[in-house]
């Protein structure tokens, strides 16, 4: 992927060399990104001990350290610069989309850097929860170590499957932006468990449809894809399906538990949004096929 000497988005919230301490917020429902099974399934991989999250994720209470006195290695700066110039691509881009497609304006996501543990409106932000988008703040939360898992533990290395990652979690962000989000998420509330985790799905293969549309339009506006990106954008999106997940936890995939898509479902979503770059065509919620 060729991103450098390109400009970088003003939308960053760099947490990684912030002071540390405690802060109380209110968890709120409505989390988009690898989300809670990532906490489960991402955290085992890693020998984590999550059971701290999930309590208060689900108590709602969200007492956490935040990142601390981090020191930003020359890594940390590159994995900054990457994710402000590809989230500043979202940006033109979306603008450009929501211009064309929706006649309004596109209103951008703030981004947070954090390293360890942060605090959002949603939970505690950690690296074992993955990247995410919290409705409550309009941002998405990134510990940019996750890439390092993506490649180490994951299986799913390289610059354009680091970018996959961001324009998922920032199409979160345009689903809010268009009302989807709030009203998938009241519809959650409102049935069974195992319903919700369906709702939940719809809405994750549509904002990989969306993060398809973005590729197309970067590799048109920008022609920063380069052989094999697309390959490296699929093969993120296979290893982080729920299916290839519960199965390298050696757990035997549940469907009723999905809350993302089957591996097969997330690419094949990614790619009709990079074949057919229009909002339409990612109508998951009226889809009869996922």
């Amino acid at each position: 992927m060729k991103w450098r000497g390109r400009r970088g988005s003003r939308n960053i919230e760099d947490r990684r060399s912030s002071a540390g301490g405690m802060s109380r917020g209110k968890a709120v429902s409505g989390v988009g990104g690898l989300g809670l099974i990532a906490i489960v399934v991402i955290g085992g991989l890693l020998g984590v001990d999550v059971t701290p999250l999930l309590n208060e994720v689900g108590m709602g209470s969200t007492d956490v350290r935040t990142s601390g006195s981090a020191q930003i290695t020359a890594a940390d700066k590159r994995a900054g610069e990457f994710v402000s110039v590809t989230l500043a691509d979202t940006e033109e881009i979306w603008s450009e989309i929501f211009a064309a497609q929706v006649n309004k304006p596109y209103d951008p996501a703030i981004l947070v850097l954090f390293k360890g543990v942060t605090q959002s409106p949603c939970g505690g932000a950690s690296g074992a929860t993955g990247p995410f988008y919290c409705p409550a703040d309009q941002k998405a939360y990134l510990d940019t170590d996750f890439f390092t898992t993506m490649e180490r533990q994951l299986g799913a290395g390289g610059d354009f499957a680091a970018a996959y990652v961001v324009a998922h979690e920032i199409a979160h962000h345009v689903q809010d932006e268009l009302g989807i989000l709030s009203q998938a998420n009241r519809l959650r509330a409102q049935v069974s468990e195992e319903d919700s985790n369906a709702i939940s799905v719809r809405i994750e293969l549509q904002a990989d449809c969306f993060s398809g549309i973005w590729a197309r339009y970067a590799q048109e506006r920008f022609g920063s894809l380069e052989r094999g990106d697309i390959a490296e954008a699929m093969n993120a999106a296979k290893q982080i399906g729920d299916d290839t997940l519960q199965r390298n936890a050696g757990r035997v995939p549940s469907p009723h538990t999905f809350t993302h898509g089957t591996s097969e479902q997330r690419q094949r979503w990614f790619a009709t949004g990079f074949e057919t770059p229009d909002l339409a065509a990612c109508d998951t919620f009226s889809a009869e096929r996922l």
